[in-house]
């Protein structure tokens, strides 16, 4: 079955809601698919050549437009040696291959990191892609190369335009390149909807739930699994050479406990890093917080302020409501503008308030 008819019999029964937009985006991806099914060479011919080049396809659009809902149906329709990945996970994978090649004594890291890849994979299919590392901007131009050359088709999402990548970004001149390359050996397609999906699921929905019960337990719960449909992995970021995790994530939406964002040794690069990475943020068992977790209070504040900037949507689980999250020790009263934030975050104009 290929994208359209799967496409086709979602709508069918009821799962997807047609939308012109993506079925426009349904052709490129066709043309994807049908391109890796073509017969390889045979005999002596394919012993020794790369496989058929096939053109790519980088699909971008606003963030809820559906392209990671597309992406999963090509995914499942393609039969040639796949792997669906989320790009910062893919990344994390290749720094560290790169690793330990270098302390095998690789001349040259990326050549087994890349062959690696070739060996397993004919196509590539990434959610996400995005560039805010220096070393990532340094590390994905060579290794495109290689992978290109050698017949590995790449498939992405992105919610930024080739020539937004890495935008601003330090010695960005030496980056450019690489997205003439992504233009070349990639169609770029527009997913130009006007209309946010993500934002429509979220907009009658309850986001802050309290006091922390099982029915608030059962209500976050429900909210992940209509947005995600359950299907996680863990997310690692990988900030000034650390590793900064999120255990669950999903196409733009990750979930930590509070203990796991504020209970650690994190600080504003991470929590950064963090609302640059998501769209949506799930937040577990906030406590109250006092002088006696005085340190937490500080690094909740300092998340909260990342996911205002950034406008992220925050859906959190809380023993209080925000006015009453902080009422006795050092930082009260700057703490009325943290859960004055929180109030905001839960409104329904601030769901898909961030754009691309």
């Amino acid at each position: 079955m290929g994208v359209s008819q799967l496409y086709a019999a979602r709508v069918a029964e009821g799962a997807l809601h047609r939308d012109p937009v993506q079925e426009a985006a349904l052709a490129p991806l066709e043309r994807v698919r049908r391109d890796l099914e073509e017969p390889a060479a045979k005999g002596l011919l394919k012993r020794f050549s790369a496989p058929r080049p096939v053109r790519g396809l980088y699909l971008w659009g606003g963030v809820g437009r559906g392209k990671s809902m597309l992406m999963d149906m090509f995914a499942e329709t393609v039969t040639v040696p796949a792997r669906r990945v989320h790009f910062h996970a893919f990344m994390q994978e290749v720094h560290a291959g790169l690793n330990l090649a270098r302390k095998k004594g690789a001349e040259d890291a990326i050549v087994p990191v890349a062959d690696d890849i070739i060996s397993q994979v004919r196509l590539l299919a990434f959610d996400e892609m995005q560039i805010t590392d220096i070393a990532d901007a340094m590390i994905v131009g060579r290794l495109f190369e290689r992978l290109f050359a050698a017949g590995v088709c790449i498939v992405t999402t992105s919610n930024r335009h080739p020539d937004d990548l890495y935008k601003d970004g330090l010695n960005r001149q030496l980056f450019l390149p690489f997205i003439e390359l992504v233009k070349e050996r990639m169609e770029v397609f527009e997913l130009a909807s006007d209309t946010d999906y993500r934002q429509n699921r979220l907009a009658s929905q309850p986001t802050y739930f309290t006091p922390i019960n099982a029915e608030a337990r059962a209500a976050i719960q429900s909210v992940w699994a209509d947005l995600t449909g359950g299907d996680t992995e863990e997310l690692v970021l990988s900030v000034n050479g650390r590793k900064v995790v999120l255990p669950a994530y999903r196409n733009g939406i990750g979930r930590a406990s509070f203990y796991e964002l504020c209970a650690k040794p994190l600080g504003a690069a991470d929590y950064l890093a963090i609302a640059d990475a998501v769209k949506v943020l799930v937040v577990d068992n906030i406590p109250c917080l006092s002088r006696s977790n005085f340190n937490e209070a500080k690094r909740f504040v300092l998340l909260v302020d990342a996911l205002y900037e950034a406008r992220v949507k925050l859906i959190a689980s809380a023993e209080a409501v925000p006015e009453m999250l902080y009422l006795e020790g050092e930082g009260t009263f700057e703490f009325e503008r943290t859960a004055s934030r929180l109030r905001e975050m839960q409104s329904e104009s601030w769901t898909g308030a961030r754009g691309a």
